[in-house]
């Protein structure tokens, strides 16, 4: 049985991939890889993430467009640009920015 860790990162954090130019905001957790295994199978083995690690749903962007992205923990840091996101779906999850934070719209700032 995989054992989860506790997530570095939490929901309304901004982060940055270590290799790939892209930044985001933390909206959820998966404690543990939850996708599917097409997913899995898409990224080339020399490059897969442990499964037994947290597992972050992104508001990404990059230059050129914004989307949704699933990241391994071990793919991510702290992003301390202070540069703001433009992510058109923010506002669905968040209701304002304090420093390197995002505020939840939900109570208790779980998603």
């Amino acid at each position: 049985m995989v054992q989860p860790r506790i997530a570095k990162f939490q929901i309304g954090q901004i982060v940055r991939h270590r290799t790939h130019p892209f930044r985001g905001v933390v909206f959820d957790v998966d404690p543990v890889f939850d996708n599917t295994e097409e997913w899995w199978d898409a990224i080339p083995a020399d490059a897969r993430p442990s499964k037994d690690q947290p597992f972050y749903h992104l508001l990404a962007e990059n230059s050129e467009t914004e989307y949704v992205a699933y990241v391994s923990e071990q793919n991510l840091l702290a992003d301390d640009s202070e540069e703001p996101l433009r992510h058109p779906k923010l506002r669905e999850h968040f209701k304002e920015r304090r420093g390197q934070v995002y505020v939840s719209t939900k109570v208790g700032g779980l998603n």
